[in-house]
């Protein structure tokens, strides 16, 4: 069978819009499936970047012409999920088939900023679930009025409607939260973690099973680097650290600094470039990591393009030798997990 689908995403943490354009641009070329970015409102590290990623998506759509995604849009904070409905059939209807609004409930360390208390986790799932209901029932063409607290429609419905709708593709780290993809999304988005991502998936295709729906693309997540000099290549990429710690995606830790300090409490440098995202100057440690998330019951290996020391350089690689080489060989859809 065919290699599973490879996604490009780049990273609005770190890279101005001009920076992001080019790079997707470069990965389309180099071959990828599909082209993406991530959407916060603050990075994960001091010093970062914060661009708008729907904007930016905009303009990529413009110069491209692979399908288009964010990796993922949070929904429990600062998005009022009216905005959302409106802003995806928007580029919906800019780039027809080509839009897909990857969701998921956000951190505080990206989010905070713009003032709003944090939710405990409870709270954080029935906000997500019902902000997905909102966002699925506008584009469905229905006038819809709900108060949720947090956020409220009042005989609302969307005046501007693509012929098709987008995809929405819900990010999950858990069971809960993967009963809430196979309820609301036309696909479950989990990180790439050999450990976590087969009982996220099973969560998922058990949740389907049982309110009788298909289960939809899935999606894995890591980043990539690379460069010449492996010092080089981990110094370039070590800031994003505090995305391996678990309490990010859960508790009320705003503080970039904090983050970054427990992180470095909790993992070295080293093991977060052989255990966390693909941080690497051997190109044979790519393949073999990339091949194992696709073993893991992958529809499509999203790689997320991260790190100062040499990004184009990484983009010429997987044009040059990763993506040939990767689809050279045969891995089953879907192998890993009941696929």
């Amino acid at each position: 069978m065919a290699f599973p689908q490879l996604w490009f995403a780049g990273s609005t943490e770190e890279f101005t819009p001009p920076q992001l354009v080019a790079q997707a641009r470069a990965a389309e070329q180099a071959g990828f499936d599909a082209l993406g970015l991530s959407d916060h409102w603050a990075p994960w590290f001091p010093g970062g970047e914060g661009a708008q990623a729907w904007v930016t998506l905009a303009a990529i759509g413009q110069v491209t012409s692979a399908p288009l995604a964010t990796g993922v849009t949070p929904i429990v904070h600062h998005y009022h999920p009216g905005v959302v409905a409106q802003a995806f059939m928007s580029l919906e209807s800019l780039f027809p088939g080509r839009i897909t609004l990857g969701v998921g409930s956000g951190e505080s360390v990206n989010e905070s900023p713009l003032g709003l208390d944090w939710p405990g986790v409870p709270e954080q799932q029935e906000r997500f679930a019902a902000g997905l209901a909102a966002i699925r029932r506008l584009w469905d063409g229905e006038r819809v009025t709900v108060d949720e607290g947090w956020f409220a429609l009042k005989d609302a419905h969307l005046f501007t409607r693509a012929e098709g709708r987008p995809r929405m593709i819900v990010s999950a780290f858990g069971p809960k939260a993967a009963r809430i993809a196979a309820e609301h999304g036309d696909g479950l988005w989990t990180l790439g973690d050999p450990e976590q991502a087969p009982e996220v998936i099973g969560a998922y295709r058990d949740a389907c099973d049982e309110l009788g729906r298909e289960p939809g693309t899935i999606v894995l997540q890591s980043g990539i680097s690379w460069a010449r000099e492996r010092d080089a290549v981990i110094a370039g990429a070590r800031r994003w650290k505090p995305t391996q710690l678990p309490q990010l995606y859960t508790d009320d830790i705003a503080d970039q600094e904090e983050m970054q300090r427990l992180a470095d409490a909790e993992m070295s440098d080293e093991q977060f470039a052989r255990e966390g995202f693909i941080v690497s100057d051997d190109p044979e440690e790519h393949l073999a990591r990339v091949r194992e998330l696709a073993g893991l019951g992958a529809d499509a290996v999203c790689l997320q393009l991260i790190g100062q020391a040499d990004p184009d350089g990484t983009l010429a690689l997987y044009r040059d030798r990763i993506l040939p080489e990767l689809r050279s060989g045969a891995v089953p859809v879907g192998s890993a997990v009941g696929g």
